[in-house]
């Protein structure tokens, strides 16, 4: 009797942890064949970042003039975290959104798990392409910086893989906050973590700008550490700042991951 009892959990284990790429770009080409056609889920990340440049950096900038300690000027201080912004938001509502909806209304996993696909081949298979398309996103808004004379460095291209890196975390960070959420509502509480972090994360100032006793707060958040990966080759500044938010964000990613591997496999195979 212990055997028999113990092989299904067995399998349920081994169907929840394997994981080969192929399997997991079945996910990727499911996706991709579904909203295909949906290039405004492409768009407004593109868009939404280019009106806060338009409105913020080009308006206020002509207030600002060059930012202070950093002597650029202020849309091209403000344009790579903008780019950080958009690779963030555009990983985390795929994988949130998008995935809770598959969960919960289209019941999309159910018909998925009888085939050889785990859940483990899920979870990679929607990063990555919550990946793909905050590259898009990012790739284009770098293309329109650089359009309007916003970028003063071939450094600047050192954006993208660091954006394919922010994706990588907020997609994690998505998928495992999606495995908390009870109904569409507790997305309000997402909106009031995600959006006092865009407004304070230095996206539009430096961090010296906060007293030094708030500065710690501020440089903890994901946010932050994602500007700093991409504003400081845009604005050809490289330091050591860069090895600690790319350490900071990789571990991040890692840790959310399995987290949401985990509770993943407990809600869909339980």
């Amino acid at each position: 009797m212990t055997v028999i009892a113990a092989a299904p959990n067995a399998a349920a284990r081994v169907k929840a942890a394997g994981w080969t790429p192929a399997r997991s770009f079945t996910i990727v080409e499911r996706n991709f064949m579904t909203y295909k056609h949906a290039w405004t889920v492409v768009a407004s990340s593109i868009v939404e970042p280019i009106l806060y440049l338009v409105s913020i950096g080009i308006g206020v900038g002509a207030l600002v003039g060059t930012v202070p300690g950093v002597n650029v000027r202020y849309t091209v201080f403000v344009g790579p975290a903008l780019l950080a912004t958009a690779a963030m938001n555009s990983a985390m509502n795929l994988t949130s959104f998008g995935v809770f909806s598959r969960i919960k209304v289209e019941h999309t996993y159910d018909a998925v798990l009888p085939t050889p696909v785990s859940v483990t081949d899920i979870a990679v298979g929607e990063v990555v392409w919550a990946l793909l398309n905050g590259l898009v996103s990012s790739a284009s808004f770098l293309a329109v910086l650089a359009a309007l004379g916003f970028v003063v460095t071939p450094w600047a291209l050192l954006a993208v893989p660091g954006a394919l890196l922010i994706g990588f975390t907020f997609a994690a960070i998505g998928l495992a906050v999606t495995t908390f959420l009870r109904d569409f509502p507790d997305f309000q509480l997402i909106q009031l973590v995600m959006l006092p972090m865009f407004l304070f994360a230095t996206t539009f100032y430096p961090v010296t700008t906060y007293p030094a006793a708030w500065r710690p707060v501020i440089e903890v958040l994901p946010l932050y550490q994602s500007i700093e990966l991409v504003r400081e080759p845009a604005l050809a500044q490289m330091t050591w700042h860069m090895a600690v938010a790319a350490g900071y964000l990789l571990i991040l990613g890692i840790v959310a991951m399995w987290i949401a591997t985990r509770r993943m496999a407990r809600a869909l195979l339980h």
